[in-house]
């Protein structure tokens, strides 16, 4: 699999915050998953698991607790990538 850069996965993860109901079209680095999406658990769990899916990784449930904007899904989806 090619390495993606940051760029490349953040336009990827916007997407897929596209396909949940209300969320805005104008989603930043530091857009917040839970405080400005309005995702609560559930939906946080099914992002995972499209992630997951589409990038053939897996995060420990653990590690989702430390994040709260796209920019540190992002990188976390990096970091696993990188792993």
């Amino acid at each position: 699999m090619p390495k993606k850069d940051y760029a490349e996965i953040f336009e990827e993860v916007k997407a897929l915050l596209q396909q949940f109901d209300k969320v805005p079209e104008n989603i930043g680095e530091e857009t917040e998953l839970v405080n400005d999406l309005g995702l609560d658990s559930l939906l946080v769990m099914e992002l995972v698991q499209e992630v997951e899916d589409a990038y053939d990784i897996s995060f420990p449930l653990n590690d989702l607790s430390g994040i709260r904007t796209v920019r540190d899904f992002v990188l976390r989806i990096q970091q696993e990538l990188e792993a």
